[in-house]
């Protein structure tokens, strides 16, 4: 009796089942559209976002805090030539800058925020040349007549030099590398498989070390097993933090927002703040240019080089030119062509939102 309850019941589902959907069939179709959504503004979005209160913030601080007995650790894995592969939920930005500014304080560092729209790899393998030629002691760099850096900068050298650089073999006194700390390595401006080939480039030369973040999910299929085993060679580090992705969730739009003016300028701010002092100055002077002569399409970039040596912000154009990649690679600055066929330098924000620009980096 009850095996035939059941039967029944089985049956009434599945006929209930097929009817819902016969019904859904003959029912009419939304006219609505999606575009038809009255979203809200960006900036107020945020801003009640910003209202809501942190929850658990003493143990998420007193769990970051118990991941620093492992530093000793971690810097050991790295000495034998590992790097180091954090994940975990929340963000791991102030986890790492704190490693970073206390256990390797010892070693250079090179910091690269792989949560940017986008990154110039060829300026961070520029970068760390410099720097490892500035713990090498002067000398040529080969038998076979290797240049000095004052004869041929790295940043008109190819990748390749670069790299080969990276992986020389040099004879110092005690170990000499650099620690390129990457935020975010499986970011929007790493993600493709370029950038992380070359990455993975970087990583194995001999005066190199990684230590890199993911967030996402999917972030390993990024890899071979050449790249996970023998490039970056990752030791992995499960430290979740439950810490709010504050900084890195500025770069990225919020689905039910409208862009804002306000906004472009907080991130603005952001991405300024991340650059040198002489840059963040060169920008300034082409924002003062371009408020003071609102009709003109943009500024020549013989003008802005004239006016940026007046004020000693640059000697050569060589300079000039890796503050202008800078700009526009965090799409800061862009070019047109003037009417005269000479290609001028302009900043995509309003006359309103560049005023605000220039008072907050005047402050």
């Amino acid at each position: 009796m009850e095996d035939h309850d059941i039967d029944e019941d089985e049956f009434e589902f599945s006929r209930n089942y097929f009817l819902a959907k016969e019904s859904g069939k003959s029912g009419k179709k939304s006219a609505r559209k999606l575009s038809e959504i009255d979203l809200v503004d960006e900036q107020d979005l945020r801003a009640e976002l910003s209202n809501i209160e942190p929850k658990h913030e003493k143990e998420i601080a007193s769990l970051i805090n118990s991941y620093k007995s492992l530093y000793h650790e971690w810097v050991f894995q790295l000495r034998y030539g590992f790097g180091l592969l954090l994940y975990g939920f929340g963000s791991k930005k102030t986890l790492l800058e704190d490693f970073a500014s206390t256990a390797l304080t010892e070693y250079s560092v090179i910091v690269v925020n792989g949560y940017l729209q986008s990154i110039n790899l060829k300026q961070v393998a520029t970068a760390m040349a410099e720097v490892l030629w500035d713990q090498l002691k002067p000398q040529p760099m080969s038998a076979s007549g290797g240049l000095l850096k004052s004869q041929q900068p790295f940043n008109s050298r190819s990748i390749d030099d670069l790299i080969a650089f990276l992986d020389g073999t040099h004879a110092p006194e005690k170990e000499c590398f650099v620690c390129l700390v990457i935020h975010n390595i499986d970011g929007p401006g790493l993600r493709d498989s370029d950038s992380q080939h070359l990455l993975a480039r970087i990583a194995a030369c001999s005066h190199v070390r990684v230590v890199a973040s993911i967030d996402h999910v999917n972030a390993p299929l990024l890899w071979d097993k050449k790249m996970v085993h023998v490039q970056f060679n990752w030791w992995w580090h499960h430290v979740p933090t439950f810490a709010p992705y504050k900084v890195e969730g500025v770069f990225h739009p919020l689905i039910l927002a409208h862009g804002s003016a306000s906004q472009s300028v907080k991130t603005a701010i952001i991405v300024l703040q991340s650059l040198t002092p002489n840059a963040q100055s060169v920008f300034k002077v082409l924002a003062e240019h371009q408020l003071a002569h609102p009709d003109e399409e943009g500024m020549p970039i013989d003008t802005l080089f004239t006016s940026c040596r007046e004020r000693f912000l640059v000697s050569s154009l060589v300079t000039l030119n890796s503050h202008l990649t800078e700009f526009k690679d965090h799409e800061l600055v862009k070019t047109r062509r003037h009417s005269n066929g000479q290609d001028c330098l302009y900043i995509p924000l309003s006359k309103d939102a560049l005023e605000k620009l220039v008072q907050e980096i005047n402050q």
